[in-house]
């Protein structure tokens, strides 16, 4: 297929070049010229504009910053600029009430539009190894399933448009709240006397397992190799943690919610992103405790 890829980031870059080495004809733009230069060593064509890049298209996949722009790309140089049919497909993270209004705004139009946010981080997105949260019409998944089938290893349908945001935030507020519980039960532990990697060695088989443990311990050293071991760079930046965080507590506040345990977590990581630590991996904040 001929694919255009909208967003050629830390996650898009990896994403595009699993297209083009599936066989797909991927045409890249992104604002960055460095960017666009990695794309075209890994087999996309690149393009000066987003116009340019959709025009003659059988599909379009996006990974943008921001449901601003996620908006601002659409309604103004996607639909009505890729043929009549194209599939579209939003991997960006946003809020649940842009990806619904882009989705009917797609529908009037004659395009079919999932949302299909990812966890799995910049690792993952390099692997092709992703998890692909998807809402949209099950005509629409269907369609896309294969595509994101090239850039990850699960595709799930989580249902309506938006659908796949609201399980994406939901998930993150998971994994940030968990985060801090399992940075603050390893200082913990180490305080009372107990070696980091026994308490890792109990920890990752009894009832207080997570994926924050067992597939991405804040500790140095310890379990499967982490951004821990590489000084807390790399993989999920905590600015991207308060970013979904945040949108979690907007869509807990619009429906009505009281989620406590992820408020607090939004506080922690707001304070460590003011700190200077927005680039830092989002497990480094147990250097905080």
């Amino acid at each position: 297929m001929k694919i255009a890829f909208i967003g050629l980031g830390n996650m898009g870059g990896g994403m595009a070049a699993n297209l083009a080495k599936a066989g797909h004809a991927v045409h890249a733009f992104d604002l960055s010229a460095e960017a666009l230069a990695r794309a075209g060593e890994h087999g996309c064509a690149t393009f000066a504009s987003i116009r340019e890049a959709v025009a003659g298209v059988d599909a379009v996949v996006s990974m943008l910053p921001n449901g601003a722009i996620v908006d601002r790309a659409y309604t103004g140089d996607i639909i009505g600029h890729v043929p009549v049919g194209a599939l579209l497909i939003d991997c960006s993270t946003i809020d649940v009430a842009t990806a619904q209004k882009v989705g009917a705004a797609a529908a009037a139009a004659g395009y079919d539009l999932v949302d299909a946010p990812v966890s799995g981080g910049i690792s993952a997105a390099n692997a092709g190894t992703l998890t692909f949260m998807v809402g949209g019409t099950d005509a629409a998944f269907a369609r896309a399933e294969p595509i994101l089938a090239a850039m990850g290893k699960a595709v799930i349908h989580a249902g309506a448009s938006g659908t796949g945001q609201a399980a994406k935030i939901c998930n993150n507020m998971i994994l940030g709240a968990t985060m801090i519980a399992t940075c603050e039960a390893f200082a913990m532990a180490q305080k009372l006397g107990l070696d980091p990697q026994k308490f890792y060695d109990i920890a990752s088989i009894s009832s207080g397992q997570s994926w924050s443990i067992t597939t991405y311990c804040p500790v140095p050293g310890v379990g499967p190799k982490s951004p821990a071991d590489n000084d807390y760079r790399g993989g999920f930046a905590a600015a991207l943690m308060l970013k979904d965080l945040t949108l979690a507590m907007e869509a807990a506040a619009q429906a009505g919610v009281k989620a406590e345990m992820g408020e607090r977590a939004r506080e922690l990581y707001e304070a460590y992103v003011a700190a200077g630590n927005g680039a830092v991996d989002f497990s480094g904040i147990i250097r905080t405790l």
